[in-house]
């Protein structure tokens, strides 16, 4: 099983949390761990998506495996 410890989150962020898993009847590990992989079942992001993005901050360095994106080689 892998962990993953989150520091320096923004005030406020683990009474959210706390709050969202009472609301959910979970505890806040449960909620956190729900939470990552609703997130990461999205719709994988895109080749096109990460071109696309208008924001300035929004380099990418072309790494498919860190961006789930599939690569297939093509031959000439």
């Amino acid at each position: 099983m892998e962990q993953v410890l989150i520091r320096s989150l923004p005030d406020g962020t683990k009474a959210s949390l706390r709050a969202r898993a009472e609301r959910n009847r979970r505890s806040v590990e449960a909620e956190a761990r729900a939470i990552l992989s609703d997130a990461l079942n999205e719709r994988p992001v895109t080749l096109v998506d990460l071109v696309a993005d208008p924001r300035p901050e929004a380099n990418f360095d072309w790494e498919p495996e860190a961006t789930r994106i599939d690569v297939r080689v093509v031959d000439f």
